[in-house]
């Protein structure tokens, strides 16, 4: 047995069940079997014995004495990528609407990165292990272009760029309502929700700034396509600033984008353009990522044309 201790932090765990926190926190075990560890007194919260039902506050410590496997580390696998430029530092892939770009609770292989250690072996050891290569991310739903490091100086010099908010990008999502100006910024700053940790919200005790830009293209009528250009890289940032502003992206089934229309089988967020200097070289240099086809389609059966002929 080997124990193992986790924080309650303010806004990811907060009046939440004990049993339901540790299921979270270690998605290898079921709800279940934590009720059966906690009955046999292997866990407790600031060292005190508590039940399954215990509900728990910031600032909370929990430990459990159990044994935590270790997960096996990702391996290559043969699948298939959409690469649109490579060289000795980078890749640019167009990365397709349900593939996970790294391992993690629940989703071992499959990963981009696993995809990246099959097409290029030299991403082994570059960054963090299981996100070999990985200099930024995009969520699982959403498609489009994304750039990977081939290189140490290429994972150095993209990471900072990354961070000093040099690369430029620019997404296409359609939004359920329309918007009231025909462009416009929303820099509202988000965070994890107060109560609940899983999802990010402008509600949160731990704001950091988000700045996002948008452009109407095109209306549907009551749909508007847009092209959004966000400043800074928050997790979900896009779909939280346009659910706040009360435009939630269709087929965003988190944050309210499904409600109201069956037809959107998967988020409309995609990936349009990602812009930046080459590590080596430093020449500027921008990709596209065409429309993914099942979004494209989408546009089609709206308003009846051809989804070819699009504003570039």
């Amino acid at each position: 047995m080997s124990k193992t201790s986790f924080l309650v932090r303010p806004g990811a765990g907060e009046g939440v069940r004990l049993d339901v926190f540790l299921a979270r926190q270690l998605p290898d075990f079921t709800r279940s079997r934590f009720q059966h560890f906690v009955d046999k007194g292997l866990v407790w919260v600031n060292g005190e014995a508590r039940k399954s039902s215990f509900k728990l506050r910031a600032g909370d410590v929990v430990e459990a004495d159990i044994e935590i496997p270790e997960p096996a580390p990702a391996k290559p696998e043969p699948i298939p990528l959409r690469i649109i430029y490579a060289d000795a530092d980078v890749a640019v892939i167009d990365k397709p609407s349900g593939l996970v770009v790294h391992p993690g609770a629940g989703n071992r292989d499959g990963t981009l990165v696993n995809a990246l250690l099959h097409h290029f072996p030299e991403v082994e050891g570059l960054g963090e292990e299981d996100r070999w290569g990985i200099v930024h991310r995009l969520d699982r739903e959403t498609s489009g272009v994304m750039v990977v490091a081939r290189s140490a100086r290429a994972m150095i010099e993209l990471k900072r760029q990354f961070k000093e908010r040099e690369i430029k990008k620019v997404y296409w999502t359609l939004v359920r309502v329309p918007m009231h100006k025909s462009e416009g910024t929303l820099d509202w700053p988000i965070g994890r929700h107060i109560t609940d940790g899983h999802i990010f919200s402008v509600k949160t005790r731990h704001p950091r700034v988000a700045i996002t830009d948008y452009r109407v293209i095109r209306r549907f009528g009551n749909l508007d396509l847009l092209e959004v250009h966000p400043h800074t890289g928050r997790t979900h940032q896009i779909r939280v600033h346009l659910t706040t502003a009360g435009h939630p992206v269709a087929g965003d089934r988190r944050y309210g984008g499904q409600k109201g229309t069956p037809r959107f089988s998967r988020l409309f967020l995609h990936a349009r353009l990602l812009g930046f200097r080459h590590p080596g070289s430093g020449a500027w240099m921008e990709f596209r990522a065409p429309l993914a086809r099942e979004l494209a389609l989408t546009l089609k059966s709206i308003h009846g044309g051809d989804p070819s002929r699009r504003p570039r």
